[in-house]
């Protein structure tokens, strides 16, 4: 039986409050979905403050990929741990959710009483540009230090076709690619070793075990039982208290089956919701639906807060006793809680295990597969990523098997560019920001919004792996 690791005292010399402000840094910056969050920790962690050596982020970031729930929240819980044990998973999971959980809970009162949050999301949709550039240089990045070889290239292709011409299920390609590369691993193929991409680690955890020690299957019980209890307890204290039918107790028992079953990204969970939230328990509306996707798309954190949204809407429109805003507050509160509680069971249960494994030759096979999987998968957002940031309109295309969006024909930019000389130029390009060589010598250009529209996204199935 494998036993799990667990975390010793640690000697990387990295405070708790110097690790506060890191991740504090990380959470207010941490716009643009998945795939910007986690371009954004690794720039951080892995190149600013070399905390975490490249193959130790990506085998944490593939074990996320497999969870259900946001990959993004999960990968900062993860590191967090690794740092400085459970006080600092959770330091830095909590971290990552709490900026925008209070965003959304400000817009969601903000939505109920004056019906409209448009110049918020003209404010912060500026900021979808930087975040444009950074997932493309996450691509470009993470593309050259884990396709090592012809193989993993033809993967990382493979998968990008998959999920962006043929709207594949994220999880298929994923477990396609782990089978690949398990049994590739067990045949001992060396593409798919787990090595190191010939770099030096300089990392300050490193990339061996030497910090972690056997720990007994009892403590495994232990963070199990402690955590459902968390997770639960507030379930089954509503139902037992309020019944099945009441809005609180049909919130806490929905969002907790979504928090077990949504493999496959933010688009994945959020297609899901609006499915059952609209047309099931009609909480409210498929444009609601969308204004709450664009509150979350223009403020920090997963993408996935947009659930609280739809808790607070669902608690505000049926109150019982309890003041509307109130009501709807503590709906956005009990939504967040059982959403992202599950999150940290998966990461404290799961975590010393696949830490443990990191030397199992076929793991690392099936892990070194996923990894160049996921290549493919931040290509496949960042290209939808352009397409809506882009432009105002984009086309589904469908028919012989194919599934994707193209910019609708004669469809303008979003983005404006006004001169210093008052001269206003069209452009496409992805910075707020830029210069411009002409023949005499470098102007500043300032872009913005060509409206106050937000982004209107798809949700997909295939859309965002990367994308919780």
């Amino acid at each position: 039986m494998i036993e799990p690791a667990r975390i010793e005292k640690v000697d990387h010399e990295v405070t708790l409050a110097e690790a506060f402000r890191v991740w504090a840094r990380i959470a207010v910056l941490s716009f643009g979905g998945p795939a910007g969050q986690i371009a954004l920790m690794h720039k951080v962690l892995v190149e600013e403050r070399r905390w975490v050596s490249e193959g130790r982020f990506l085998h944490a970031l593939n074990y996320c990929m497999l969870l259900p729930g946001p990959e993004a929240q999960q990968l900062a819980t993860y590191i967090g741990w690794l740092m400085h044990g459970t006080p600092g998973g959770i330091m830095a999971g909590g971290l990552f959710v709490l900026p925008g959980a209070a965003a959304i809970m400000v817009l969601s009162l903000v939505y109920v009483v004056f019906g409209k949050v448009g110049f918020v999301a003209a404010a912060f949709f500026g900021l979808k540009a930087a975040v444009l550039a950074i997932v493309v240089q996450a691509v470009i990045r993470v593309g050259r230090r884990a396709l090592r070889n012809r193989l993993l290239k033809i993967l990382a292709g493979a998968a990008f076709a998959a999920i962006f011409f043929f709207d594949a299920s994220f999880p298929v390609i994923v477990l396609s690619a782990g089978l690949i590369g398990y049994f590739g691993g067990k045949a001992g193929l060396p593409q798919f070793s787990g090595g190191g991409h010939g770099a030096k680690d300089d990392s300050l955890l490193g990339d061996t075990d030497r910090r972690h020690s056997p720990s007994s299957a009892g403590s495994s019980v232990k963070v199990a039982g402690l955590w459902l209890v968390l997770w639960l307890a507030p379930v089954v204290v509503l139902l037992i208290g309020l019944g099945p039918n009441d809005v609180f107790s049909r919130i806490a028992v929905f969002f907790s089956k979504m928090a077990m079953v949504t493999f496959g990204g933010a688009y994945a969970v959020l297609a899901y919701v609006a499915q059952q939230a609209v047309d099931n328990y009609h909480w409210l509306g498929s444009r609601e639906m969308l204004d709450g996707l664009g509150m979350a798309e223009t403020t920090p954190g997963p993408l996935v807060i947009v659930l609280q949204f739809v808790g607070f809407l669902a608690a505000y429109r049926d109150p019982g006793s309890l003041p509307p805003l109130l009501a709807g507050a503590l709906g956005g509160l009990l939504t967040t809680w059982v959403t992202f509680v599950p999150c940290f069971l998966w990461i404290f249960l799961g975590a010393p295990y696949v830490e443990k494994l990191r030397g199992d030759a076929a793991l690392a096979g099936a892990l070194t597969a996923i990894t160049a999987a996921v290549v493919g998968v931040i290509l496949n957002l960042a290209i939808w990523f352009a397409v809506h940031i882009l432009f105002r309109e984009a086309v589904p295309i469908h028919g012989f098997g194919f599934s994707f969006e193209v910019r609708r024909r004669g469809a303008s930019t979003r983005w404006r560019c006004f001169w210093p000389s008052s001269r206003r130029w069209r452009s496409s390009n992805s910075i707020s920001a830029f210069h411009v060589r002409s023949s005499s010598a470098p102007r500043a250009a300032f872009c913005s919004s060509s409206s106050g529209q937000r982004p209107r996204a798809r949700p997909s199935k295939g859309a965002g792996a990367v994308t919780k």
